[in-house]
């Protein structure tokens, strides 16, 4: 059995975000092996929508360029309001966990349905805490997993990309998922 690893940026700011999933797409790290999750938007705007345009999703609102430009390059997706945190856009892999945490009235002593999601994957529940602070203050996870050595080469990319955090969690147990997603998706 193949040991999977995950390692997770945080990028306070979209443009970071979105670098990282070019660079690590550029880098030959496999799509479905990747998330992003932050907010869909700001309070201070007025409108925020979303809508389906046949096989993509069009995003209005401050942010809609980076969410409706990467919306189709993942496999999977979610829009959903997270209490305390707020509106919440998570792509790829994790967006399915997310769902099955939803449907499966997932709880998790005092984390949210994403932080229940990524707890489910075997991310230490200190750094679940911490992802959500960071989303809550606008900031941008990127993840990878997968095999150790993709891994690695995804963390060595990140790293060249200054986030402001980067943490490597060893032997996680996502790659299910991934695996799950691809199937439903395909």
């Amino acid at each position: 059995m193949t040991k999977t690893d995950t390692v997770v940026a945080v990028f306070a700011d979209h443009q970071g975000a979105e670098a990282a999933v070019k660079k690590l797409s550029e880098g030959g790290i496999d799509m479905k092996h990747l998330s992003l999750v932050g907010k869909g938007y700001h309070s201070d705007e007025k409108v925020v929508g979303f809508y389906n345009a046949g096989d993509r999703i069009k995003f209005w609102g401050k942010r809609g360029a980076l969410w409706g430009g990467l919306w189709g390059w993942f496999f999977g997706a979610i829009f959903l309001s997270i209490p305390v945190i707020g509106h919440v856009v998570v792509l790829g892999y994790l967006a399915t966990m997310v769902i099955s945490a939803v449907e499966g009235a997932i709880v998790v002593g005092g984390l949210s349905v994403l932080g229940a999601a990524l707890y489910s994957t075997g991310i230490p529940k200190d750094s679940v805490i911490e992802y959500e602070t960071a989303l809550k203050a606008d900031s941008f996870l990127v993840m990878a997993l997968g095999p150790t050595e993709e891994v690695a080469r995804a963390r060595a990319i990140l790293k060249t990309l200054n986030p402001s955090r980067l943490d490597l969690h060893e032997d996680t147990k996502a790659a299910e998922s991934a695996d799950h997603l691809e199937h439903a998706v395909g």
